[in-house]
């Protein structure tokens, strides 16, 4: 609707701008002199004509008197025709004033088309420029609808598939349904949400092949070990080197089969170090955006950029978003309050810390939060794969970062310390 109206606005303009143009081009706008007025006065001067001392009538019109000599009478006003040559010039109307059959003067018009022409022309000139600025008007306001709808749309699925890419498919996609990509962007949040419910159900099972591997492991240890305990009494009791050499053969597979059990398990354990961090410089007012993209719910009061501590960052853009979005989901997800945030720099590190008013966790299972697949016991109703934290403080360690998870006054406190540049040159 709004972009109709604005391009029919446009269109309204321009219709009138050709219109004035073509006026202005091909209109007469050189008025005639009033023959009826110039008539009524040449007739006043003859009836009423005593020479020198005649008396005019004005009858709205500037005119000079001249007598038969050619020397002028009466003016008007300042500034008209006095001579014949002069009101030639100047294509003013000449008559005769005749008494009788004698010519005993002359009347001089005064032709006032040059400034009724310059008049209109100013006039025209400034409805054209009045009409040109509300053109101008309609096309911002066009322009400003097609940025809002059309370039900011796109800024923000490109934001998007950046999460998306790096794996953060907690946040949703904001949408607009009246915009024209309002369907458009739905999909893509709908992508994102069985994405998300994919990865979740890969993660469950994930933790399932855990669970298994780790239930198999002890019951393979567990024969194992009694295998070769059998076997080092065997060998301590044999008589013969034969039976030793036996006896040495089955403990040597036994410990073979128990360090091949424990790779097994070790190795589901290092599937998420795959994720790479490209370090690169960065300025601390960067923060400001990112905590604003993580903080979707807008819980947490975002400094302004000329807030936060100048200094130039060591950090993965990417993975540092993912560290916030994490945080921010956490928080979401099992505390559902309001967050206070902090910023402040110290010493080679500039630390933001965030802290909700959730409760926090009990002080045993707070060393364990950064575990992979550990969550606080008020996760228990909550879906989760317990890994956000693990991958955030993997993320931080990799930077030379640290993350570090507290209680503080009324909830939990994640730190995040994130080095200057000079640390990582």
């Amino acid at each position: 609707m709004k972009k109709n109206l604005y391009l029919a606005l446009i269109m309204i303009f321009f219709f009138v701008e050709t219109a004035v143009l073509f006026y202005f081009i091909w209109a007469d706008v050189s008025p005639s002199q009033d023959t009826v007025a110039v008539n009524e006065v040449l007739k006043g001067l003859e009836a009423d004509w005593q020479g020198p001392d005649t008396s005019p009538v004005y009858n709205g019109l500037d005119y000079v008197v001249l007598d038969g000599e050619g020397r002028v009478l009466f003016s008007t006003a300042q500034g008209l025709s006095e001579s014949v040559s002069a009101a030639t010039a100047h294509r003013d109307t000449m008559l005769d004033i005749r008494q009788g059959d004698k010519t005993v003067g002359k009347l001089i018009v005064y032709n006032r088309a040059d400034a009724i022409y310059e008049s209109r022309k100013r006039a025209i000139a400034v409805a054209v420029a009045f009409i040109m600025l509300l053109q101008a008007a309609a096309i911002g306001g066009y322009v400003t609808y097609l940025r809002k709808t059309l370039l900011q749309p796109f800024h923000r699925l490109k934001d998007f598939a950046q999460r998306v890419a790096g794996g953060n498919l907690d946040i949703p996609l904001e949408m607009d349904r009246q915009n024209i990509f309002g369907a458009f962007t739905e999909s893509f949040d709908l992508m994102r949400s069985e994405l998300k419910k994919a990865r979740l159900a890969e993660a469950q099972a994930n933790a399932a092949k855990k669970e298994l591997v780790a239930e198999l492991s002890h019951d393979i240890k567990t024969p194992v070990a009694s295998i070769k305990a059998a076997s080092e009494v065997g060998l301590a009791l044999a008589d013969s080197n034969r039976l030793r050499d036996n006896y040495t053969q089955i403990i040597r597979k036994a410990d073979q089969i128990n360090t091949l059990v424990t790779n097994l398990f070790t190795a589901t354990l290092e599937e998420l170090e795959q994720l790479s961090v490209t370090l690169t410089d960065m300025e601390s007012g960067e923060l400001a955006q990112m905590l604003e993209n993580a903080d979707y719910l807008h819980r947490s009061a975002v400094p302004a950029v000329s807030a936060i501590p100048p200094c130039l960052l060591c950090a993965d853009r990417l993975r540092l978003q993912q560290v916030f979005d994490n945080i921010y989901a956490n928080s979401y997800k099992y505390a559902g309050t309001d967050i206070t945030l902090a910023i402040t720099r110290e010493g080679s590190r500039l630390i933001v810390a965030i802290q909700d008013f959730g409760g926090g966790v009990s002080r045993q299972e707070l060393p364990f939060l950064k575990e992979k697949f550990r969550r606080g016991s008020n996760a228990e109703t909550v879906e989760g794969a317990g890994l956000g934290l693990y991958i955030s403080d993997y993320f931080m360690r990799k930077m030379g970062g640290e993350l570090s998870v507290e209680n503080g006054p009324g909830g939990l406190k994640v730190s995040v310390e994130v080095p200057l540049s000079y640390i990582c040159k």
